[in-house]
């Protein structure tokens, strides 16, 4: 059983705007993160983009992210790093751009390490102990980022719902981080990778913390077509699977009816049963039932019928050969080209009017990126189109084939 200080803690606060980078620190402080990070060492910030483009509750806030800069810097951290991956349907430039995450480390002078560049490079991790899944998932390997390894890692999620997970936290924060492009790959055992995440995580990191921002929550269709809502609440623990444990219990889910969370709990790799965590601050926010339902979207129904239903025979071909594109164009489409333009652009001019709202409007030149039908995504539309086409094609000369075998 996996011990560490904080375990099984979690801090909850009521903020605003006038209060946020107190109550971070506060937050914090009541957390135990000086216990949990030791000093001297790197520190990253692990940043979540979960959408190029600013939508409420989707990605790491700035006020978030500034708020934890700041406590650490005064509490004595010198080394810190954001740390970024890139996925094939974000574009991580135009996602810490648009999300001013790229504001805040600039003007805090933090530098950023980005996985996914030529010179970072990846080693192989072996297990100390046997993974459930990745071993299947990666048998030829392994790979992880070589500058996480040995550095503290604080994690920056946001309190919103997961159409694959139900809800997504600290423990999947570290999904893009650890593993490549291929990540994908472990969608239809997403449950079970991220218990082998958060072991991996608990072997290469001296220490582990998150802050979990709650000021927008989303839910339904999450991490990115969600409904957002104004809820002013900011979590932090270095139990990772307490945290996530509180979230969704907040939110209106049961826990431990959450493979990952009971999974993890059971491997004592943190406190998910809401009954054996400890709250401190405002206590009774940890109480409320926000009533938030995980919902789907039409490009994960699809999904989920490779991954789980009568298209499961399918899988490899679909989504590990070179007919994969169409997977990415399928999301794209669904959220570039439709949803944000017709659907999410109205939700989130409401949201700018927010208190929220004004607040991240202000941060850097004051502008918010709202994308519409540009060119380029029309143009990009027109690829996949004919990237989903060909596909077809091909799944049809596949199950041909195999048929006539």
């Amino acid at each position: 059983m996996t011990d560490f200080p904080g375990k099984g803690k979690v801090a909850v606060l009521r903020t605003s705007p006038e209060t946020i980078f107190d109550d971070i620190e506060r937050l914090m402080k009541l957390a135990g993160f000086e216990a949990a990070l030791p000093k001297g060492l790197r520190t990253g910030l692990k940043i979540n983009i979960s959408w190029q483009t600013w939508y409420p509750a989707c990605s790491t806030a700035p006020w978030q992210l500034e708020g934890v800069i700041r406590t650490l810097q005064n509490a004595g951290y010198t080394k810190l790093m954001g740390v970024h991956n890139d996925t094939v349907v974000v574009n991580t430039a135009d996602g810490e751009r648009n999300n001013k995450q790229k504001f805040v480390t600039d003007k805090l002078g933090v530098p950023c390490v980005y996985t996914f560049d030529p010179a970072v490079k990846w080693v192989e991790y072996k297990p100390k102990t046997p993974f459930r899944v990745l071993h299947d998932i990666y048998p030829e390997g392994l790979f992880i980022p070589e500058p996480l390894i040995g550095s503290n890692m604080v994690h920056l999620p946001t309190v919103k719902t997961h159409v694959f997970t139900t809800i997504t936290g600290a423990m999947k924060n570290a999904f893009g981080g650890l593993l490549g492009r291929k990540r994908h790959w472990t969608h239809s055992v997403i449950h079970e990778t991220l218990v082998d995440l958060l072991q991996i995580q608990q072997d290469i990191h001296p220490g582990l913390f998150a802050v979990m921002d709650g000021t927008f929550s989303g839910d339904g269709p999450g991490p990115r077509a969600m409904r957002w809502h104004e809820t002013d609440i900011l979590l932090a623990s270095a139990d990772q699977v307490a945290i996530d444990a509180m979230s969704a219990k907040i939110q209106g889910f049961d826990p431990m009816s959450l493979p990952f969370i009971r999974m993890a709990h059971e491997a004592g790799l943190g406190i998910g049963d809401p009954g054996q965590i400890q709250i401190v601050g405002a206590e009774e926010v940890a109480l409320e039932n926000w009533g938030y339902k995980q919902e789907d979207t039409f490009a994960s129904r699809g999904q989920k019928m490779i991954y789980h239903g009568w298209l499961h025979a399918f899988e490899k071909p679909l989504l590990r050969s070179p007919l994969v594109p169409w997977s990415y164009f399928a999301s794209n489409f669904y959220h570039n080209v439709y949803w944000y333009p017709f659907v999410g652009r109205r939700r989130v001019e409401a949201a700018l009017q927010t208190k929220w709202g004004q607040m991240f409007k202000n941060y850097g030149d004051g502008q918010v990126v709202l994308p519409g039908m540009e060119p380029k995504t029309v143009v990009t539309a027109g690829v996949g189109i004919a990237a989903l086409l060909a596909g077809l094609a091909g799944l049809a000369l596949y199950l041909g084939r195999k048929k006539r075998k």
